[in-house]
């Protein structure tokens, strides 16, 4: 399997899946502004969105993934169709009681979540009234995130990147053509993701009959796998989810703040998202049932090599893109959401947290590559504890940052906070001797210093040609940001090309029936 042209294939969905999600908070941006019906609706689906991006990017994978692949490559097809039969019939019963729990005690939820928004009773009422309507999106997504982790076990990695498409889609489609239809109008946005959910579980259930692994879920509360699962899931969902935690604190800090901040939060995240998701993400996608695979037959030559492949290629595109997204800050929230009810001081203010999470974009993406470093081998207490330290030295900036800086002081401190916790990991990696660097780094670091220098250079340069941002229409914005991004993007590979890289420097890890493999050394 070369791994390249499958994290290419997988960043490539992704790719598409956010650029349909700037449409999709382009829309929301353009029909709704940054106001107390956005606050509402965002801090609303917090949670179930919170839920998402554990199960589908974290907690649920990290510890069934390694389970699943030890039963494809040890214990035959029959006993992994019931094992996952299993896990189905739990993970199925565990979610229909969250969620109806969720939408008993909703009130609650916001009490906790959003304490600033009780001072306003119509805002209270509407936020959990939204969240009543969004919360059996968990059900959904959670069902397809398992389905996701069968598929990228039988390394069919397309499949799942493209499932997000759909929640955009539907949001897209409520937003514009059935807003009329409904009182207060922002209550189509919960609705559409609700539809999201079903779509998205609904898509991938072919593709899992394909590989003879569409079963109906069973109980057996006996089965001991099944709690192993459980049992590692739950620290799992700390250590993976301390970014997300984070931001359900920041929202708790940003509703006692004016009007909008929730909202200029939650675009500069989204924004934040889309090189984090297409990087991080594909990589840990692509690595944790490796590495997994790599660790169950003792191959630990084949296993650091692949860590050290996955760290190059994250260097190789997130110190570039954690530069550049803070050069192009003004640009991308102006071309993005400065239309319609979304003001120039919206923008601005969106554009300022955006910069400072900028700071820990790397990090963020050096997280997805490192945690399944230990995930695999089903070592899960090391990165909790990790999620433990970087949780609370978190919460500590917060409350130094959030006075003076306000909401841009909590996006600052997540940007911090995810530097840290990719420090941390790296140095208990080195320090357990799971991961062992290969020679060339700092000739390889050197070079992407240079690159990145060069490529800062040009598009300041490229900025500084450009008229008022806030000129024209969306797609006359839009198209001059893509010719600023494909200035950034060619300067910084030509001066690489330039330096000695080559795309087949990274190509060199395919891997062997035999195990066998050359690392890389550029």
């Amino acid at each position: 399997m070369n791994l390249l042209k499958s994290l290419i294939t997988v960043s490539s969905m992704t790719l598409f899946s956010r650029i349909l999600g700037f449409a999709r908070d382009a829309v929301i941006a353009r029909i709704f502004g940054a106001g107390v019906a956005t606050d509402a609706f965002f801090v609303a689906f917090k949670l179930p969105n919170l839920l998402r991006r554990i199960f589908a990017e974290g907690a649920f994978s990290q510890a069934f993934v390694p389970l699943l692949a030890e039963y494809k490559n040890h214990k035959g097809k029959e006993a992994t169709r019931d094992f996952v039969a299993y896990v189905a019939g739990l993970l199925t019963l565990v979610l229909i009681v969250i969620t109806l729990l969720g939408i008993l005690v909703a009130p609650w939820i916001i009490f906790i979540t959003a304490p600033g928004f009780i001072n306003t009773a119509d805002k209270f009422i509407l936020t959990s009234s939204l969240l009543r309507i969004t919360f059996p999106y968990i059900l959904f997504i959670s069902l397809s995130s398992l389905v996701a982790a069968i598929l990228n076990t039988w390394n069919r990695f397309s499949v799942p990147a493209f499932t997000p498409i759909f929640l955009n889609i539907s949001m897209i489609c409520f937003a514009l053509f059935a807003t009329p239809y409904f009182y207060p109008p922002i209550l189509v946005l919960a609705w559409a993701v609700v539809l999201g959910g079903v779509l998205q579980l609904g898509y991938q259930l072919p593709y899992l009959k394909k590989i003879n692994m569409l079963v109906l879920p069973r109980l057996d509360l006996r089965n001991t796998d099944i709690w192993r699962v459980i049992k590692q899931m739950a620290p799992a969902i700390f250590g993976v989810s301390v970014s997300q935690i984070s931001l359900i604190i920041n929202t708790i800090f940003a509703s006692f703040l004016v009007s909008g901040s929730v909202s200029w939060i939650y675009y500069a995240d989204r924004l934040m998202e889309f090189p984090a998701s297409i990087l991080g993400v594909a990589l840990g996608t692509i690595l944790l049932p490796t590495l997994a695979k790599s660790f169950f037959v003792g191959n630990n030559d084949e296993y650091s090599c692949l860590m050290d492949w996955g760290l190059r290629l994250c260097f190789l595109l997130a110190l570039p893109s954690t530069i550049a997204l803070g050069i192009i800050a003004k640009p991308l929230t102006v071309a993005l959401f400065q239309y319609g009810n979304f003001s120039a001081f919206d923008a601005l203010m969106t554009q300022h947290a955006l910069i400072s999470y900028s700071i820990g974009l790397i990090g963020l993406i050096t997280v997805k590559v490192l945690a399944p470093g230990f995930y695999s081998r089903q070592n899960i207490q090391t990165p909790v504890k990790i999620a433990v330290v970087t949780l609370i030295i978190t919460q500590i900036m917060n409350l130094i940052f959030v006075t003076p800086l306000q909401h841009v002081g909590l996006s600052l401190s997540i940007g911090l906070g995810a530097c840290l916790n990719a420090s941390l990991l790296y140095w208990q990696l080195r320090k357990q001797k799971i991961f062992y660097p290969q020679p060339g780094w700092l000739l390889f670091i050197c070079k992407l210093l240079i690159a990145v220098f060069i490529m800062c250079i040009i598009l300041l340069i490229v900025l500084g040609l450009m008229p008022p941002w806030d000129n024209g229409s969306m797609m006359y914005r839009l198209s001059r940001l893509f010719l600023v991004i494909l200035v950034g993007i060619g300067s910084y590979f030509s001066v690489l090309g330039l330096l000695g890289f080559r795309l087949r420097d990274f190509i060199y890890y395919n891997i062997s029936k035999s195990h066998s493999l050359h690392c890389l050394d550029p």
